[in-house]
């Protein structure tokens, strides 16, 4: 009896084929644990929570109209789930040897012949455990990762029982459908300024692909979308600092202590801001003052961040797969003044909301996903030119999970990038605090931990100018 298989959707085929030498589609994470645990003790859980998700047990196999997830029979959880040292060179703290670990396993590829994920259980780190965390970005995004990993925790839910539905292509087109072309009415397409016409035939034909032999239609289509899509084709690229230009392939990575969510929350409300715009603010400051101590002026200058936008509701994130648009939004590293900063960037977010920046940037990573990678690589290019970083912002648990009777005390994780481009930060919020993670080429910034570093002080400047303002 064969395997079992599922067509993988297309953009989760775009996602797999964006791996190239200097920039791996991996999304990693670390659970810091206290006491410590048995790499033993998570085997057995991961079996029993994971595993439950098709995907963990399957493998991907390419053929030639894109890519499936097929069952491996042959699946092994001790390969997925290993027992990791952590060497400690001399000066070194625990800390730098496991950022040091983490850095390099971002740059190592996962094994293609298996299921593309896999856990390293560091037994004794800091008086308790370390669980670094490598998922492939093609079994799924963030916001999806994020539900279905804490699944794992003590208490954790099964993914919810669901009858047997049609291939995942097909409910893929229908999203489609209902998402980015039922919304793009001829006004609407007019109002927000694209050629409507054009647009709607290329949406049409992403909702309702041809088949194989029409794959000149196909790239016809794609070609269409990106000359349409004038916010993304035809935006200048990104301005020129220390922080953009070709990457090595080496990783660093680096994270902050958590700031209490609660004093975020109370210095937005002071300013009429969100939680999001401060957090942005002090990514931009930071940034800003490690150029300035590099001895490159920022003053004028303002750098692009691609951020992913969620396009699914949180209750169907269990679901798996890609499921998120990209808005570029621009940072004001230039702007010293806390104050000003801020509310720059809250205007900037205000001209965003709305947008159909976000679908229409899937439909581009949907239809790429149908051609060969030269061609992909050539219109994902499009993006790596028009930014120097990706950012995210992920919701966590507001309680502190516990895993096989461990707290988890930290919990952190770094965002790919693709292209080009050798930027990642992330913004986590867990157990009410927040904090900042950091992934970056060591060609292009060397010393991510100082940036890092940099973060709460942006932070402190902001919340005392705040106190310093009249109050109403």
């Amino acid at each position: 009896m064969p395997p079992v298989a599922e067509r993988m959707s297309r953009v989760d085929t775009s996602w797999l084929r964006m791996d190239n030498d200097v920039n791996l589609m991996m999304i990693v994470g670390v659970w810091l644990l206290t006491p410590g645990v048995a790499v033993q003790a998570v085997r057995e859980r991961i079996a029993d929570k994971l595993l439950k998700y098709d995907r963990f047990r399957r493998k991907v196999v390419h053929d030639a109209v894109g890519a499936q997830w097929v069952e491996d029979e042959a699946f092994d959880i001790e390969h997925h789930v290993t027992l990791a040292a952590l060497e400690i060179k001399p000066g070194q703290t625990e800390r730098q040897a496991l950022q040091h670990l983490c850095g390099d396993l971002a740059a190592t590829p996962l094994d293609p012949r298996r299921p593309l994920w896999q856990f390293h259980v560091i037994e004794h780190y800091e008086g308790g455990s370390a669980l670094v965390m490598r998922v492939h970005h093609c079994i799924g995004d963030g916001i999806a990762l994020t539900s279905v990993v804490m699944s794992i925790a003590d208490g954790g839910a099964d993914p919810p029982r669901r009858r047997r539905t049609p291939a995942h292509g097909h409910d893929e087109h229908d999203w489609l459908a209902d998402a980015v072309i039922k919304p793009l009415t001829e006004i609407t397409v007019k109002a927000i300024g694209l050629s409507g016409e054009g647009v709607a035939r290329s949406l049409d034909a992403i909702a309702h692909p041809p088949s194989a032999g029409g794959g000149l239609d196909m790239a016809r289509a794609g070609l269409q979308i990106l000359q349409d899509v004038a916010a993304l084709a035809l935006m200048p690229d990104d301005s020129h600092t220390q922080f953009k230009g070709r990457p090595t392939g080496r990783k660093l990575v680096a994270w902050s202590e958590p700031l209490p969510l609660s004093e975020v929350k109370a210095v937005g409300k002071a300013l009429g801001c969100s939680v999001n715009d401060v957090l942005l603010s002090c990514v931009a400051g930071a940034l800003g003052h490690t150029l300035r101590a590099r001895g490159e002026d920022p003053t004028d200058k303002a750098i692009r961040a691609m951020v992913p936008v969620n396009l699914r509701p949180l209750d169907k994130a269990w679901q798996l797969g890609n499921r998120f648009g990209l808005v570029p939004l621009v940072l004001p590293v230039g702007i010293e003044n806390p104050i000003e900063r801020v509310y720059d960037v809250r205007r900037r977010m205000a001209e965003m909301k709305g947008s159909y920046q976000p679908l229409l940037a899937f439909a581009v990573l949907s239809v790429t996903g149908l051609f060969v990678k030269p061609v992909q690589d050539s219109i994902l290019g499009l993006f790596s030119r028009k930014a120097t970083a990706v950012m995210t912002n992920v919701p966590g648990p507001t309680e502190p999970l516990r895993l096989c009777g461990s707290t988890l005390r930290q919990t952190l994780f770094w965002v790919p990038a693709s292209g080009d481009i050798g930027m990642g930060v992330s913004i986590l919020s867990y157990a009410g605090g927040v904090q900042f993670g950091l992934i970056t080429d060591a060609q292009l910034c060397p010393d991510p931990q100082a940036v890092i570093d940099e973060f709460a002080p942006q932070f402190e400047q902001l919340m005392l100018l705040t106190l310093m303002l009249p109050w109403a």
